[in-house]
């Protein structure tokens, strides 16, 4: 925590708009990496942070979901849950390497990231086990504190 959250490009929902982190800058972003569409935990996550999307909303935070599945994957799910906020697809892992959360299998660890306006990092969390996910209120409670002067 404290460093400049890596920069990427990637894919996303609706449509495989393209979206940059730099492109965020002004606005608190919460980066939820998760290990895939339709699973259990990833959807009931994801189910739960749309749900309560308002709170994050409200704090002026923009939320995106990574997993390392494409844009046509993250359409149908999006659209089977109706989730709010966008998907986006790192098929290729680099953006999970960056952020240190590939796993020594290949896979996502579901992890959590809140970068404040200028592009730090301010909250991670990384999970050694992806059948747990951190609640709204956590993360909201991250999002508040970044949000201040002093992050």
């Amino acid at each position: 925590m404290g460093d400049p959250a890596p920069d990427f490009t990637l894919p996303g929902t609706p449509g495989g708009r393209p979206y940059t982190l730099t492109g965020l800058r002004g606005q608190v972003v919460v980066l939820v990496f998760y290990p895939g569409d339709d699973s259990i935990v990833c959807t009931e996550q994801l189910v739960n942070y749309s749900s309560d999307l308002v709170q994050f909303a409200d704090l002026g935070a923009r939320v995106l979901g990574i997993s390392p599945q494409d844009v046509a994957s993250h359409e149908r799910f999006a659209e089977r849950y109706h989730l709010g906020f966008p998907l986006l697809a790192d098929t290729a892992k680099d953006v999970g390497r960056r952020y240190d959360l590939v796993g020594p299998l290949g896979f996502y660890k579901r992890s959590v990231f809140v970068i404040d306006a200028g592009g730090v990092v301010r909250y991670a969390h990384r999970s050694s086990h992806g059948l747990t996910y951190r609640p709204t209120a956590e993360l909201v409670a991250a999002v508040q504190k970044a949000g201040t002067p002093a992050g």
